[in-house]
């Protein structure tokens, strides 16, 4: 007898034991079915586990709008948060709803690499870090040409700048196999040039003369913009930094921005000739091109370097000075420039880094030719 009724007792508690457990299976799935609903305890303030859990329901549901809860429970409206989120989508690259916010905001430098912090000094050119070793490495780079760059045709409308005169310096390259014989053809070329009380315009002339639009930087000029002889004259002068906005205007130079300012403001963004005169401030600006990826734009870089001193802000031993020069040299091959030609003004004196070494002259012009541009 007690051995029946010990067999029904655990009959029964084993009948409990699995009504308890499909209770809170029940339970557990219902609370699944809502994906995460806060507790009464954290009413209008839900914990950050159920709001992202709600915001990745929301998106698998298509981001369905809020308001169509009034049809159900206001209630539940109420304690609902929802936190909105980017939808990451390595393919399509969209934003959610499908929408790609390039097609709003476009990029305003698409073609442009980001910002660098410093360029990469190219190592000594020997162990003893002499002067004269590094003056020999960067002497023998600049007077040898990369490539070589057909003459133009007689008929070309271009003269190369200034060959009749003491400023014979300047030279673009016209060959067929580059872009700018084809665009000065079309009359769909720019031109930009940066100096500081420039004399010498023969190139800019004779480009404009032959379609380009030119436009000439000068901080000297007396108009803020000027229209002459087919060229735009701009009171600019083109530096390696904006003004500091912290800064009052009647203590600087407001009149100074970087190339990059000024593309922008133009709303430029390719220039097929850059020419540069800018009396020892060329290393630095240089090297602004480098690091915020300008030179990309550029389709042909003339450029005077004076080698007497350091230039402004450059810093460090002489040894230093010349492996830093190379090095931004460098950074110009690298962005696919090849040097063209190159030519030394035998009326400037003899000082490299004020001394004489290997009998140099204390200015130099360099083209260089941007070999993968395509306008």
């Amino acid at each position: 007898m007690w051995r029946d009724r010990l067999t029904r007792g655990l009959a029964l508690r084993l009948c409990l034991l699995l009504t308890a457990l499909c209770v809170c299976l029940h339970v557990y799935l219902e609370l699944g079915e809502w994906r995460g609903a806060p507790s009464p305890l954290t009413l209008g303030r839900p914990t950050q586990t159920s709001q992202v859990l709600l915001d990745s329901g929301e998106r698998k549901l298509g981001a369905a709008d809020p308001t169509e809860s009034r049809v159900g429970d206001r209630a539940v409206k109420r304690r609902v948060s929802y936190v909105r989120t980017p939808k990451k989508d390595s393919v399509a690259g969209k934003t959610v709803g499908g929408e790609d916010p390039s097609t709003c905001c476009p990029p305003l430098r698409p073609n442009r690499k980001s910002a660098r912090w410093h360029i990469e000094l190219e190592p000594w050119a020997s162990d003893s870090h002499s002067l004269e070793e590094e003056a020999q490495r960067f002497l023998s780079y600049i007077t040898t040409p990369q490539v070589f760059c057909a003459p133009p045709s007689p008929e070309s409308p271009v003269v190369q700048g200034g060959q009749e005169g003491p400023e014979g310096r300047w030279a673009v390259c016209l060959d067929s196999r580059y872009s700018l014989a084809q665009r000065i053809h079309i009359q769909h070329c720019r031109v930009y040039s940066l100096g500081l009380g420039m004399e010498d315009k023969t190139v800019e002339r004779s480009l404009a003369r032959a379609g380009c639009e030119v436009h000439c930087f000068d901080p000297s000029l007396r108009q803020a913009h000027l229209q002459e002889s087919d060229m735009w004259l701009h009171r600019l002068s083109v530096d390696w930094r904006d003004p500091n906005p912290a800064i009052p205007a009647q203590r600087q130079h407001s009149n100074t921005k970087k190339l990059a300012t000024i593309l922008n403001d133009f709303g430029h963004r390719q220039v097929d000739v850059l020419k540069a005169d800018m009396e020892s401030a060329e290393w630095k600006i240089l090297e602004n091109l480098v690091l915020e990826g300008v030179l990309s734009s550029v389709g042909q870089l003339l450029l005077e370097i004076h080698l007497h001193w350091a230039g402004f802000e450059v810093g460090g031993d002489d040894p230093s000075v010349v492996r830093y020069w190379f090095s931004l040299l460098k950074e110009l091959e690298r962005a696919h420039f090849r040097l063209f030609y190159y030519h030394s003004d035998p009326a400037k004196p003899r000082l490299f880094l004020h001394r004489n070494i290997l009998n140099a002259t204390s200015a130099y012009t360099l083209g260089w030719v941007n070999t993968q541009w395509r306008p």
